[in-house]
């Protein structure tokens, strides 16, 4: 797992978002990248903010985006002793919305050149809404994550599937 100091992107994630900056807003998509992780500090005032609970600090996450309305994209250290890119890819919305949206980086490349946002995954609310796949982060993709390849609703049922009391222990943290 990634020592708490360490705040600096895999390659695979930093190749990604920097093609997300540079579609954002044109591609219907709501996902703002940032160009690293929060800090510990930062991800601890969050979750303790999210949660209501200022016993909590932010070290099971790491935060590297958002939706327009506030919510965090974020792998959450759930799996003891794995590297972070094994590690699962979660969204904590700004209205409580919660969800694991791939099992880890590899599928959540595929995701996110499937035309989809953390947002997008977790959410259902815009039933009008249609992703449009993308080139580059196809070829992203394909370079570190060949072996991950898969639709986006199976990415999503995957992380769904492996991790289905996401919801309830996020929940029982909150005050």
């Amino acid at each position: 797992m990634m020592p708490s100091e360490d705040r600096q992107f895999p390659a695979a994630l930093a190749a990604a978002m920097v093609v997300r900056l540079d579609c954002s807003g044109e591609d219907g998509v709501d996902f703002e990248p940032f160009a690293a992780f929060l800090s510990a500090d930062e991800t601890t005032d969050w979750f303790r903010a999210w949660t209501g609970n200022g016993e909590l600090n932010g070290d099971e996450f790491r935060v590297f985006g958002q939706d327009g309305t506030g919510g965090y994209a974020a792998f959450w250290l759930v799996r003891p002793g794995r590297a972070l890119v094994e590690q699962p890819v979660v969204f904590l919305g700004s209205e409580g919305e919660t969800s694991v949206i791939a099992r880890n980086l590899g599928a959540f490349l595929w995701l996110l050149a499937a035309g989809f946002g953390p947002w997008e995954a977790a959410t259902s609310y815009e039933p009008d809404w249609v992703p449009r796949t993308s080139p580059k982060l196809t070829a992203i993709a394909e370079q570190f994550a060949l072996d991950h390849r898969a639709p986006a609703a199976a990415v999503i049922e995957q992380a769904t599937r492996e991790f289905p009391d996401f919801d309830d222990t996020i929940m029982e943290l909150c005050r």
